[in-house]
């Protein structure tokens, strides 16, 4: 008995093994090596420079103007590609929840561009967007409707990426809530039609609770994604106009070869409000979770 009880603790910790041995590589040792580098003034370009500074990187990202210019412009980033993907993904799903063909044919197509490479999805947007032969310039001048320079003015850059990753991101998001809301059995929906429960009253208390567990899912991982978003800024924009859309993701690459130490401390402060924001959300929001 002992022998089979040791084999089978043996069994248990080797087959975990693997797993374990990937997230030691691959996520803590550059955690760590990250933090061991933020201490340093460490120039890719020229090594023998690197030296020792203690919290000198820290002291400097706080004292930066462009460094609150990159978090505040992913902070506007996040909160309208959170909302707005949420909002639109939820109304969508409840248009799609019935299971029909038609509705299985929207999902795919809604899908589709989940799919696509995100560099793909910025070129075509680039082109879309073009102030002077763009499709999206013309269908409002033809419309009757005032154009817009999109992504060639500071005012208006920072929401052209938000479209775009909005856009991008809906299918996917769709899909969660559309599965989660068939799994909703349909005898409580009955039950609320002979109660005469309103349409609003069944959507609050009854539909919102059940599928709070994907809604808090979508946002726990929408919003980490928001705060690392790169691919289509370096496609689009470049962080411009005027440093319109820099983000925290491309604050840190402007200097990955000139002080790799200054961009470590950077990643080691988004490590940081991103774990923030989610022990925020779990200390306000997962009390109202339902998961039963």
């Amino acid at each position: 008995m002992n022998k089979k009880r040791v084999w089978t603790t043996f069994r248990s910790y080797l087959m975990i093994t693997p797993a374990m041995a990937g997230i030691f590589i691959f996520v803590m040792y550059p955690i760590v090596y990250l933090t061991y580098l933020s201490f340093f003034k460490y120039n890719l370009m020229n090594k023998a420079k690197s030296k020792f500074i203690g919290f000198d990187n820290f002291t400097q990202i706080f004292t930066r103007g462009d460094f609150y210019k990159a978090l505040g412009n992913t902070m506007v980033y996040t909160v309208g590609v959170v909302v707005l993907t949420l909002a639109i993904s939820l109304l969508i799903a409840m248009w799609l929840s019935k299971r029909t063909r038609f509705n299985a044919i929207v999902q795919a197509g809604l899908f589709t561009p989940h799919i696509v490479s995100i560099v793909s999805v910025s070129l075509i947007w680039l082109w879309l967007m073009e102030p002077n032969q763009g499709l999206l310039n013309f269908l409002l001048k033809t419309l009757g409707l005032p154009t817009s320079q999109w992504l060639q003015s500071s005012n208006t850059a920072l929401l052209s990426v938000i479209i775009v990753s909005v856009w991008q991101g809906i299918g996917y998001y769709t899909l969660i809530i559309v599965a989660a809301l068939q799994s909703i059995p349909p005898t409580i929906y009955e039950a609320a039609a002979l109660d005469n429960a309103s349409k609003f009253r069944v959507f609050t208390k009854i539909t919102l609770p059940l599928i709070s567990p994907q809604l808090f899912f979508i946002l726990i991982i929408m919003t980490i994604g928001s705060f690392k978003v790169f691919d289509t800024v370096q496609v689009m924009t470049g962080g411009g106009p005027n440093d319109a859309t820099k983000t925290i993701v491309y604050y840190i690459y402007g200097f990955r070869t000139t002080n790799i130490g200054y961009s470590a401390a950077t990643g080691v402060v988004l490590m940081a409000i991103i774990g923030v924001l989610t022990f925020i959300y779990f200390r306000l929001l997962s009390k109202k979770v339902h998961y039963q």
